[in-house]
């Protein structure tokens, strides 16, 4: 007989005690902890066998595209036999549009199985119909059982499964409620041995948090091999879908996205869309080149700088780190005395992105010193290169592939550290080096 033992949980972390508890220990989240029964089966289960490296055979046709190049970038490549990709994102930013129509690419690997917890079967179709989707091949199935799912899957033996969503599903093995830790962490532990064990890539649908985390369990995040998150606002048309974990392929890839009515387009040059309607010879606007996993993509980079009506002047940033634009603050406060401690300080990444790498660092700089002097630099100028706090301009990454990227917009000068200038394999571009932040103003001012 199976010993049943209460706990309670927290639904916030996953964080389990023997009492109730007002406030997590661990999260700092108050009034999250619910009575749970922790059901222990003592199943003896069939071990595995070692084998010898050598003796593993794997296949080289493993991966799969989805046809559409965006999400196959994100991906790694494509589809692995037996992955688990885990989907996140707010609330219809278009996680269940990008699903549906990536199955249409799908269907030449065979019969799919949509699993949907949330619509049903009459809404998909309508959804379907708009994204002109009509396959066969694609099985819709509105169930939240967990045991209904597998046993179905068995039958129809589909060559993969959505999971639309994780929250929605539950075990009868556990007494607790849909969406709760437990829940999640049991059915997505089992939905992952069933993709292992026939080989059938799984894709879940997960909902977030008011912070932006994915609900449920932080386990969830490390049994699946990929986590793909949806970045974007809903006023906003383009959307971001970036990886921050991938055993297939790159991390922190990026794929790019834009909603329209007949469902989510691919876009292709991100770099000439984020800076097609960049206005020129405006202060407080330059240009910067960002890798984001294996892309190169040149954005733009807004600031603008006014005298403060309060004691304590204003300093946001978005799409940028507040304190790394803090500390860049205090940096041109020093080094090239501008006295910025009255003044309001806005910065803001165009088109949604968020960098976080310091190679943007140069590029903030020059915008807030634009914006402060009221003097525009030039619509051919773009600038990289991490700033330190003695205003020296430290050498970057991947910097050949930076240069060419701006080249093939167009470019014709390009502001970079001194040791990132010595290489200048690109002819069509002038290549100018800057040893400390006071050299490279100069060159963008003058």
């Amino acid at each position: 007989m199976p010993r049943a033992k209460t706990l309670f949980q927290c639904q916030s972390c996953g964080h389990t005690s023997p009492k109730w508890l007002g406030k997590c220990p661990d999260c700092g989240e108050w009034n999250s902890y619910t009575e749970e029964q922790q059901v222990t089966k003592l199943k003896r289960q069939k071990s595995a066998e070692p084998v010898a490296l050598p003796d593993i055979t794997a296949s080289k046709d493993s991966r799969f595209s989805t046809g559409i190049t965006e999400l196959d970038r994100t991906l790694g490549g494509g589809v692995v036999l037996g992955s688990v990709v885990l989907i996140g994102g707010d609330p219809g930013i278009g996680k269940s549009t990008l699903t549906l129509q990536s199955l249409e690419g799908l269907t030449k690997l065979g019969k799919v199985l949509y699993v949907s917890g949330e619509e049903s079967p009459e809404q998909i179709k309508m959804r379907a119909e708009r994204l002109n989707i009509a396959s066969a091949d694609i099985i819709i199935l509105p169930e939240t059982s967990l045991e209904s799912i597998i046993t179905i899957a068995q039958k129809i033996n589909p060559r993969l499964i959505v999971i639309d969503s994780i929250q929605t599903i539950f075990s009868l093995e556990l007494p607790s409620a849909p969406g709760s830790v437990g829940q999640i962490r049991d059915c997505a532990t089992k939905l992952m041995f069933y993709a292992k064990k026939h080989g059938t890539p799984l894709f879940i649908i997960g909902h977030v948090t008011k912070e932006g985390a994915i609900a449920g369990p932080k386990v969830l995040e490390h049994i699946v091999d990929t986590v793909l998150y949806f970045e974007g606002d809903k006023g906003n048309p383009f959307r971001i879908l970036r990886t921050v974990k991938n055993r297939f392929g790159s991390t922190n890839e990026i794929g790019v996205f834009e909603m329209m009515e007949s469902g989510l387009k691919e876009v292709s040059n991100p770099s000439q869309l984020f800076l097609s309607e960049r206005p020129l010879n405006v202060p407080g606007s330059v240009v910067t080149v960002s890798i984001e996993g294996t892309r190169p993509l040149l954005v733009e980079i807004q600031a603008l700088v006014t005298a403060s009506s309060f004691g304590v002047p204003r300093r946001t940033a978005i799409g940028v780190d507040l304190n790394r634009v803090n500390l860049l603050v205090a940096v041109l406060d020093k080094r090239l005395g501008m006295q910025l401690g009255g003044m309001d300080i806005y910065v803001n990444v165009v088109g949604g992105l968020k960098i976080n790498e310091p190679a943007v660092d140069m590029a903030v700089m020059a915008a807030i010193t634009s914006s402060f002097r009221n003097q525009a630099i030039e619509a051919g100028i773009y600038t990289f290169g991490e700033v330190g706090l003695s205003g020296e301009l430290r050498a970057i990454s991947q910097a050949e592939v930076r240069i060419n990227e701006a080249a093939k917009l167009g470019f014709t000068r390009g502001i970079v550290p001194v040791s990132n200038s010595s290489n200048k394999e690109n002819r069509d571009i002038e290549i100018i080096g800057a040893k400390n932040v006071e050299d490279a103003v100069q060159i963008l001012m003058f």
